[in-house]
């Protein structure tokens, strides 16, 4: 496994960390055992951890018998204290190594530093580090000069898993096979104290499920710490719903922005177009193919690694430089994921002028998880090449869990099929569902099945019941004889005398108003709120306060008013919120759009319906009261 935050070609050393903060330093102690006579330096609150010595006794029964029955001996019992002392005053004592393998760095290194990641609720308070082998280990070396940053680490595990030759004692051994014998050496030198196991998290492959290593690899990196005050300046002209997520989690990101190693050692990928002589002196960045063709004199048909590895370039120092090779990784995926506003339209070898015109994107849109990923690079990559961010705006959505909390996953089979949901539900439920839902406020969701049933119960229903009672009645016109039904002259209806016409005409004008305004602001968890609100006007004050003249009790002209009312009111529901349920308002404007001449072929192919006239408050229904 590749840790993102080491360098590339670091040194690494082995010390000892002792922790030391300002606010509450760790109190330690110099104790000597009265049985033994050895010596040991440790954190007080942790001297329960060393274990109590006592001499052998030549007669195990005379021992027993003076001990039985005798209380438990406490570890300070048997400690003689000689010293008390606060963990600063241990900072670059040196010490003597366990093992000698690595001797000709003891300059630098086997010395103690202070840092206050070490806890105090277990081990000694004396933390061993290794920094091709943690973050905190390499952060620490790095602050206490003990490495420099861009050397190279003495790496002494293989690509294999196994300690190198270095590593004399245990050379080829797999490092998870190799713990008790290192306990027997440590033990033979006279030097093991304790020996005991514990269970604590640790790194699998999600895939095979088997333990991962952290190791140090040789990584190509970006220099991006140069450019955090430019990023955290075009992050502040990008506009992100929710908001909190920029401000705060993509904020805090950017600002420990370290640097990025975007090389990774596989075969399939985009190969890094980097040549380097045999001797490091000499490096090449190939930009175009045809830098690549005329460099090298070869023809270049396909960039995959099978193909161009095995190009070479001559040393621009002379034949007796031999020539440049191809280095083995390739590109980081999220790389070219960032790359993705220039990179589709195969920009600046063509399309210069579209995207001149383009960029910065209007908007994009993606999980939680991408503050770290794809929004990182788009910002990154954007930043580093135009000086500006790569989107305006940024819808960012939470993280859809299992019922119980948990991450969905196939292998356990702990969510329903979408399939399933779908068919009993339909498609628009379940987008209705998820939209009204915390995930589009990039929070987390507990997929429930149920919850896309009372979308039907709450949305469509009603809404199918309103539809369903207007073609009712339209044509109950024909059935009684009467003329067709057809839309009466728009200046009808507004003269309408009706206050209920006059207050769904204003309901229908603020939904429009409304949906408008929190669609261009990228708001899609209001709409759902607020078209629940509508339609139970709609059905539940409207139609049932309606229903006489809809059913032509009152007179056929106020009833042709009414039904060309409610006809108008659903149709300019259904073009405003197509896009939250694109198939079942659909299903709706094919059988409504037959009473209009020349209307669309498709609702999606209608605009959004214009705001016209004054948007009169919604709760205009407690007038009626």
């Amino acid at each position: 496994m590749r840790p993102l935050w080491l360098g590339r070609l670091h040194r690494g050393l082995s010390l000892v960390i002792l922790p030391f903060a300002s606010i509450l330093p760790f109190d330690y102690v110099k104790v000597r055992s009265k049985y033994t006579g050895k010596v040991y330096v440790i954190a007080e609150c942790l001297l329960s951890s060393i274990p109590v010595e006592k001499p052998k006794s030549s007669d195990s029964k005379t021992s027993s018998s003076k001990t039985k029955g005798a209380k438990t001996e406490k570890p300070m019992d048997s400690y003689e204290l000689l010293q008390k002392f606060k963990g600063s005053e241990l900072v670059n004592k040196k010490y003597e190594p366990l093992f000698n393998y690595f001797q000709e760095f003891s300059d630098a290194a086997f010395r103690v530093v202070a840092d206050n990641y070490v806890t105090s609720d277990r081990g000694t308070g004396i933390v061993h580090c290794a920094p091709a082998f943690g973050e905190d280990d390499y952060r620490v070396c790095i602050e206490n000069k003990i490495i420099n940053k861009g050397e190279n680490l003495v790496v002494a595990v293989d690509d294999d898993g196994c300690f190198t030759e270095r590593i004399t004692d245990f050379s080829g051994r797999y490092v998870k096979d190799a713990d008790k014998d290192i306990i027997e050496a440590v033990k033979g030198k006279g030097r093991l104290v304790k020996t005991g196991s514990f269970m604590h998290s640790y790194p699998f492959c999600w895939r095979s499920d088997t333990p991962l290593l952290y190791r140090a690899v040789p990584s190509w990196f970006v220099r991006l710490e140069k450019l955090k005050d430019q990023l955290l300046e075009n992050n502040s002209q990008t506009y992100w719903v929710p908001d909190y997520v920029k401000d705060k989690r993509f904020h805090n990101w950017l600002e420990n922005a370290r640097d990025w190693a975007i090389s990774r050692s596989r075969f399939w990928g985009t190969p890094l177009p980097v040549w380097i002589s045999g001797d490091g002196e000499e490096i090449v960045v190939i930009d175009s193919v045809a830098k690549l063709e005329k460099l090298s004199g070869a023809k270049v048909f396909d960039l995959h690694r099978h193909k161009i590895d095995d190009i070479t370039i001559p040393s621009s120092r002379g034949p007796e430089f031999g020539v440049l090779r191809r280095v083995d990784d390739v590109f980081d995926c999220w790389f070219e994921s960032g790359s993705m506003p220039y990179a589709y339209i195969h920009y600046p070898f063509e399309n210069e002028e579209f995207f001149a015109e383009n960029f910065p994107g209007h908007f994009v849109a993606e999980g939680l998880d991408q503050t770290r990923g794809w929004f990182y690079t788009l910002m990154v990559l954007s930043t580093a090449l135009f000086g500006k961010p790569a989107f305006r705006n940024l819808v960012c959505n939470g993280l859809v869990l299992a019922e119980d909390g948990k991450k969905m996953s196939k292998k356990l089979k702990n969510y329903p099929s979408p399939m399933d949901v779908i068919d009993d539900y339909g498609a628009d439920a379940l987008r209705l569902y998820l939209i009204n839902s915390p995930v589009v406020r990039a929070e987390t969701l507990r997929f429930k099945k149920d919850g896309v049933y009372n979308v039907v119960k709450d949305v469509f229903l009603p809404w199918y019941n309103a539809y369903r009672f207007l073609v009712q009645n339209a044509q109950r016109l024909e059935v009684e004889g009467l003329a067709p039904f057809s839309l009466v002259s728009p200046t009808a209806q507004q003269n309408s005398y009706n206050v209920l016409d006059q207050w769904i005409n204003s309901a229908t004008r603020s939904l429009v108003h409304f949906v408008r305004k929190e669609m261009d602001a990228y708001r899609l968890y209001t709409v759902v709120p607020y078209l629940l609100k509508f339609l139970d006007d709609l059905t539940n004050v409207y139609v049932r306060f309606n229903r006489k003249r809809l059913k032509g009790r009152t007179g056929e002209e106020d009833c042709r008013i009414a039904l060309s009312t409610l006809y108008n009111v659903l149709l300019t529901a259904c073009k405003v919120i197509s896009s939250f349920t694109p198939f079942f308002t659909e299903v709706l404007y094919q059988n409504m759009r037959k009473v209009c001449a020349n209307s669309e072929e498709s609702i999606h192919y209608c605009s959004f319906p214009q705001e016209e006239g004054e948007v009169l408050p919604n709760h205009f229904v407690d007038v009626l009261s």
